[in-house]
């Protein structure tokens, strides 16, 4: 009798949208998120909502006098953005389906409409000066995730970047 090979079980396709829920009909889940850039090892924000709606998109920053330095906003799905009735400066990050960054717009004016990039999936707002003190850059690869899957993640990166160092010093 011939071993019949166990079959693994397929797991579900995730989504490059960090909360994307199929059951919750593929809206956003309200919680903020952190955003990490991979590839500069900074932080850009602790604090980002989601504006998976229409209205949400609508309102972004609308009426806002100010921003705290960790807040923000994704904008989901997402082309382009509008600060009419924004009162303060912005920074966008555009970004593609795997969260990529593919256009940045650093100190945003008040009152205009940014530009259309057809290639992107969303649209990261964050309080002026955000991209320039993370050093964010096209082509930078974002992380965009809760607290606590962010700590993980981390955790994760800490202990193949210390299985790297230990490699590198058994070498040596």
């Amino acid at each position: 009798m011939a071993a019949t090979k166990t079959e693994e079980i397929p797991k579900p396709v995730e989504h490059p949208f960090a909360g994307y829920s199929p059951r919750a009909g593929g809206r956003m889940e309200r919680r903020t998120y952190c955003v990490y850039n991979q590839t500069r090892e900074t932080f850009l924000s602790l604090t980002v909502a989601v504006a998976d709606t229409i209205f949400a998109r609508l309102k972004g920053f609308i009426g806002r006098l100010r921003l705290r330095a960790d807040e923000g906003i994704w904008m989901v799905p997402s082309r382009g953005i509008h600060t009419l009735g924004v009162r303060v400066p912005l920074d966008l990050i555009y970004l593609d389906e795997n969260l990529r960054v593919i256009h940045l717009e650093e100190h945003f004016p008040t009152f205009w409409i940014a530009p259309l990039r057809t290639q992107a999936e969303s649209v990261l707002e964050l309080p002026s000066h955000t991209i320039y003190s993370s050093q964010t850059q096209v082509g930078d690869q974002l992380v965009i995730c809760v607290a606590d899957e962010m700590d993980q993640w981390l955790g994760r990166l800490v202990t193949q970047s210390m299985g790297r160092s230990d490699s590198l010093t058994a070498k040596g």
